[in-house]
C-alpha cells in the first residue's frame, strides 16, 4: 500500500507539473530555459548532461538532486529497477519508486538525437552504475578482481623483463651479426658501411623499439586492471576506447590514403620511364651531324635540366595525391619553401643562368687554358653556379659564372689546332739590334724548349714600335698534359731566351733617354743578318721587307 501510495503521488506530481507547463506554454512564459550544462556522474562514471533550467532550477540544481535521490536509493538494499516514463514531450527516468531525474527537450544537444533516445542511453548507463554497486558490496567478486589483477601484474613483470632479456641479447649479439653480413658488403676491399655508424643506428631502433613495447605493455595492463573494480573500471573503459579509437583512426587514416599514395607512386614510376627514354632520345640526338648545339659537352646538362624538369612536374601533378597534402602544416611548408626560394632566387638564378650560358655557348670547357679577370689557369670543372680552374703555380680557384659572363675571357686554347694552349712571351730590346737577329734568337729559344711543338712553328710579332724600342712577342703552341707544366714551361722559355741572347752578345734591355744621342741608334746594312739571322737566297723578300727595298 505505501509503495501504490508513492507510486500515485508521483503520478499526481507529473501530471500537475504537465499542466503547469501547458499554462505557460500559452501564457507565453519561459520556463524552461537554457542554462550553464552541468554533468551528472555517479560512481565516477558519467549518466547524462543536462542543459535546461526546469521549473525554476539550473542544471546544476538538477544535478545536485538528482545525484542525491540516486545515492539514497543507492544506500538502501532495495532492488532497484530502472525505467523510463514519457510525460508529453519529455521523459521521466525512474530508479525503483524514485524519480531519479527528467530529460526535456532543452536537454539534448545534438539535433540528430531525440529525447526518448537520450533518456533511454541515461537509463542504461544508471542501470550499469546500479549493477556496479551491487559488485562493489560482492566480496567474491572483489576478491576474483584482485585476483585477476594480481596475475595481471605478474603477466606483465614476465612482459617487461621477457622484452629487456632480448634487448640485451640482441644487443649483445649485433656486432658479431654486422660484421657477417656487413663484410660482404664490399666493392673490392672497401666496406660500403661503417660498422661503428650502423651500429649505433640499429642500437638506437632497439631502445626505440623497447620502450614503445614498454608503453603499449604499461598501457595495457592499466586498463585491465582498472576495468576489474566497479569504481575505476570507467577509467580503464576510457583508456581501451581510447588506445582503440587511435588504433583505428591511424588504421583509417592509412588505408584512405592507400589509393593516394598508389596513384602518387605511379606518377613517380611514370616519370622515370619517361626521363629513361629521354635521356636514350638525348643521347642519339648528340651523335656528331645531328643537332649542332647539342654535342658531348651540353648533352650532359641537357640531360640533367630535362630529369630537373620531368620530376617537377610530377612532383606537381603528385602533390595533390600525396598523404596530408591538404593539411595546415602542408600549407605552411610550401610558403616556407616559396618565401626562401623568393628571397634567394636573384643570385641563384643569376649564377644558374650565367652557367647555363657558359655551357650552352661553349665558352669554356675543362681542360681548356684560359684567362679570367686576369686569372690563368686550366679549367678542371664547369658547374651550374661556378667554375674551377687550376693555374700554374696549382692554385684551384673557384670563379662565379657571373663574374666570367660579365667580364673579358681570354681562351688560349681555340686559337690553336687540336688539342693544345698557346704560349706567348714579349720582350722590347732597342732599335740598335737588328730584328732579324731578335727574331732569329727568339725562335732559336722556342726551338730549344721542351714542350712547344714544330707544327705549327712558332712565330714573333713586332707588336709596336715604341719611342725608344720595338716590341717583340713570341707566340708558339704547347702540349697540354696538365695545368702546371704551362708555368713551368713559361719558365724554361724565358731561360732560353736568356741564354740565346747572351750567346749572341745581345742584352734584354729597353733603353730610354733623357736627351738626343750623339750617334743614331742605327742598325749598319752589314749588319742586318748578324747570327743567328740567315741572309735569304732570293732577292724577292723575306716576309718582313725586300733587299729591293734597302737603301743602295
Amino acid at each position: 500500500m505505501r509503495v501504490a501510495a508513492n507510486l500515485w503521488i508521483a503520478v499526481c506530481c507529473c501530471v500537475l507539473w504537465s499542466s503547469w507547463l501547458n499554462v505557460a506554454s500559452a501564457a507565453d512564459t519561459a520556463m524552461i530555459a537554457e542554462g550553464v550544462p552541468a554533468e551528472l556522474k555517479i560512481a565516477n562514471r558519467s549518466i547524462v548532461v543536462l542543459r535546461a533550467t526546469l521549473l525554476s532550477e539550473t542544471p546544476e540544481q538538477r544535478v545536485s538532486r538528482a545525484r542525491a535521490i540516486i545515492d539514497e536509493a543507492l544506500d538502501s538494499n532495495e532492488a532497484l529497477e530502472v525505467r523510463v516514463e514519457s510525460v508529453l514531450n519529455s521523459y521521466i527516468v525512474l530508479l525503483g519508486q524514485r524519480r531519479a531525474f527528467i530529460i526535456s527537450p532543452g536537454d539534448i544537444d545534438t539535433t540528430d538525437s531525440s529525447t526518448r533516445n537520450t533518456a533511454e542511453i541515461a537509463a542504461e548507463k544508471l542501470r550499469l552504475v546500479v549493477a556496479e554497486t551491487q559488485q562493489t558490496r560482492n566480496v567474491n567478486f572483489m576478491l576474483m578482481a584482485a585476483g585477476f589483477s594480481l596475475v595481471a601484474t605478474l603477466i606483465y613483470f614476465i612482459l617487461l623483463r621477457g622484452v629487456s632479456w632480448v634487448r640485451r641479447k640482441l644487443v649483445s649479439q649485433l656486432p658479431r651479426l654486422m660484421q657477417r653480413h656487413i663484410s660482404t658488403l664490399k666493392v673490392g676491399h672497401t666496406p660500403l658501411i661503417d660498422i661503428k655508424n650502423i651500429y649505433y643506428v640499429v642500437d638506437r631502433l632497439l631502445w626505440l623499439l623497447y620502450w614503445a613495447l614498454v608503453f603499449l605493455f604499461s598501457y595495457q595492463w592499466l586498463g585491465f586492471v582498472l576495468s576489474r573494480f566497479p569504481y575505476t573500471r570507467p577509467w580503464g573503459e576510457s583508456l581501451n576506447i581510447y588506445l582503440l579509437n587511435m588504433a583505428g583512426y591511424l588504421l583509417e587514416g592509412v588505408i584512405s590514403a592507400l589509393p593516394g599514395l598508389a596513384v602518387a607512386v605511379a606518377i613517380f614510376f611514370m616519370a622515370r620511364g619517361i626521363i629513361g627514354f629521354t635521356r636514350s632520345l638525348l643521347m642519339r640526338m648528340a651523335r656528331p651531324g645531328t643537332i649542332t648545339w647539342l654535342s658531348g659537352e651540353t648533352l650532359q646538362p641537357t640531360m640533367r635540366l630535362t630529369s630537373i624538369a620531368i620530376w617537377l612536374f610530377a612532383l606537381a601533378m603528385a602533390y595533390p595525391y600525396l598523404p596530408g597534402a591538404g593539411t595546415d602544416a602542408f600549407k605552411g611548408l610550401s610558403v616556407l619553401v616559396g618565401l626562401m626560394i623568393s628571397l634567394g632566387a636573384s643570385s641563384v638564378v643569376g649564377q644558374a643562368a650565367a652557367g647555363l650560358i657558359l655551357t650552352y655557348s661553349r665558352t669554356l670547357r675543362p681542360g681548356e687554358f684560359v684567362n679570367v679577370g686576369g686569372h690563368e689557369g686550366t679549367v678542371t670543372e664547369l658547374g651550374m653556379f661556378t667554375t674551377t680552374i687550376r693555374t700554374g703555380l696549382g692554385e684551384v680557384l673557384t670563379i662565379p659564372n657571373a663574374m666570367i659572363t660579365g667580364g673579358v675571357t681570354k681562351n688560349y686554347s681555340r686559337t690553336v689546332n687540336g688539342s693544345g694552349y698557346v704560349v706567348d712571351t714579349v720582350v722590347t730590346i732597342g732599335y740598335d739590334t737588328p730584328w732579324r737577329q731578335v727574331e732569329a734568337m727568339l725562335l732559336e729559344a722556342a726551338k730549344r724548349t721542351d714542350g712547344i711543338i714544330n707544327e705549327p712553328a712558332p712565330q714573333v710579332f713586332q707588336t709596336a714600335l715604341s719611342d725608344f724600342y720595338p716590341e717583340y712577342r713570341l707566340v708558339a703552341q704547347a702540349i697540354p698534359s696538365e695545368p702546371r707544366p704551362r708555368a713551368q714551361l713559361l719558365s724554361v722559355l724565358h731561360a732560353n731566351i736568356q741564354d740565346v741572347f747572351n750567346e749572341y752578345g745581345v742584352a734584354i734591355m729597353s733603353p730610354h733617354y733623357l736627351s738626343d744621342p750623339q750617334d743614331a741608334k742605327l742598325v749598319p746594312r752589314e749588319n742586318w743578318y748578324a747570327a743567328p739571322a740567315q741572309k735569304p737566297k732570293t732577292a724577292l723578300g723575306e716576309g718582313r721587307g725586300s733587299d729591293s727595298a734597302e737603301p743602295a
